[in-house]
């Protein structure tokens, strides 16, 4: 409730890690919002092309309303402060898996109006840059602007959803800098990353894996507010498990920051439909260290005995007893420790690099050449045919540093 502050649930898992030597991140908790809060100011939920949602799922916020920053700058803040002094705590997670959850309120149009005014000076400038005069488009002031909700115009709406990326990197790194206040200098930052999803299940369905860059943020503008990168990884497994998933996601974490990274989020004992063979969970996590992964945690510890991810099993199941998936996570466990000394700080060195864009994927899905045929489509492909060489290689954005100089082969 409203000023009231229980951190008993946290204080009881540190004391737990404490005895069992065990190192914490601690996440802020701002992914899902309080029901008060939105009875509070009922513009904390956000609104989409599709109207305003409804309360109930996490990530349903407006990252840009005054209401729920006051509020999220309140409880981080009072969590760092009671977390950051335990020896225990050695870095904070920021968020979880942040986009801008397609927030188009009249809020932040009015935000992007302002930037479209900044960016082109003259409203002339921008009809003549966007193409405004196919359709009548074309406006007089900048105050006119057309609802993007409404809009057709391609050049228009990539605009936008540039300008919503900017807002959720913006919303990083404004975590960031209310955490550091107030965390210890020895601790780090970080955050977990997910990709496109590949849905082969029915729409909407969680069914499906990884799947090429982001549509939502851009990995590379938001990861400037970390001092390590994290990520979240799924992918096939079975007879399905081709490794190129993990692979892909670790090249373009790693390459976020050109140092190893963490995995903060992949599957343990099932994941939708498929529960590991024997040796693959070992498999899996070699593979990630290979890529540059400093070291990697199972979503989740024990599997969810309520809410929409009940079968999402973790390493141990309902019944908390030990199983043979749990017994290879402590085996793989024990050999990370005994390589350490081998792999500790080890970086890639890739002469080959892949190029990626936000505002390409953009563009392939406002000027498309095939409905069934999207920029990550195109991009796994020119991966994959570099996977299947054993080629390896870096993924970069055009804003990457020193990329003219670093690579033989982009």
């Amino acid at each position: 409730e409203p000023g009231r502050f229980d951190f008993s649930h946290i204080d009881r898992v540190l004391l737990a890690a404490g005895r069992y030597g065990l190192a914490v991140i601690v996440g802020t908790p701002t992914y899902a919002v309080p029901v008060w809060l939105t009875r509070l100011d009922p513009e904390v939920l956000v609104r989409r092309k599709d109207g305003q949602v409804k309360y109930g799922a996490r990530q349903n916020m407006d990252i840009m309303n005054g209401t729920f920053r006051h509020y999220a700058e309140r409880v981080i803040r009072r969590l760092v402060r009671h977390t950051a002094k335990n020896r225990n705590v050695i870095g904070y997670q920021l968020d979880n898996e942040t986009k801008h959850y397609g927030a188009s309120g009249e809020n932040v149009q009015r935000l992007f109006r302002e930037h479209l005014k900044a960016r082109f000076g003259d409203i002339g400038k921008l009809n003549q840059a966007f193409g405004f005069a196919y359709w009548s488009n074309s406006v007089r002031s900048f105050d006119d602007l057309p609802d993007v909700n409404g809009a057709v115009n391609g050049s228009y709406l990539c605009a936008f959803e540039a300008f919503q990326r900017s807002l959720a990197a913006d919303y990083l790194a404004w975590q960031a800098d209310i955490v550091t206040q107030e965390k210890r200098d020895d601790q780090f930052l970080t955050h977990n990353f997910d990709f496109d999803w590949k849905s082969f299940g029915a729409p909407g369905t969680q069914d499906g894996y990884s799947h090429g860059i982001q549509p939502d943020i851009c990995h590379f503008d938001a990861a400037r507010a970390l001092t390590v990168a994290g990520t979240d990884v799924y992918h096939p497994t079975q007879d399905e498990l081709t490794g190129m998933e993990i692979s892909f996601a670790g090249d373009e974490i790693r390459s976020l920051k050109q140092k190893p990274y963490l995995v903060l989020e992949t599957q343990a004992q099932a994941f939708r439909p498929w529960t590991p063979y024997p040796g693959q969970l070992r498999l899996q996590a070699i593979s990630h260290i290979a890529s540059g992964a400093a070291g990697l945690l199972y979503w989740n510890w024990h599997s969810i005995h309520n809410g929409p991810e009940t079968y999402w099993k973790g390493l141990i199941s309902h019944d908390f007893g030990e199983n043979p998936t749990y017994e290879e996570a402590c085996r793989i466990g024990r050999e990370i420790r005994e390589l350490q000394p081998e792999i500790e700080g080890l970086v890639k060195h890739n002469r080959i690099a892949v190029m990626v864009s936000n505002e390409s994927l953009t563009a392939m899905k406002y000027f498309p050449t095939d409905k069934d045929f999207s920029y990550n489509d195109a991009l796994l492909l020119i991966y994959g045919a570099l996977y299947d060489l054993n080629a390896a290689c870096d993924i970069i954005y055009p804003q990457s540093e020193a990329w003219e100089t670093r690579y033989d082969c982009i």
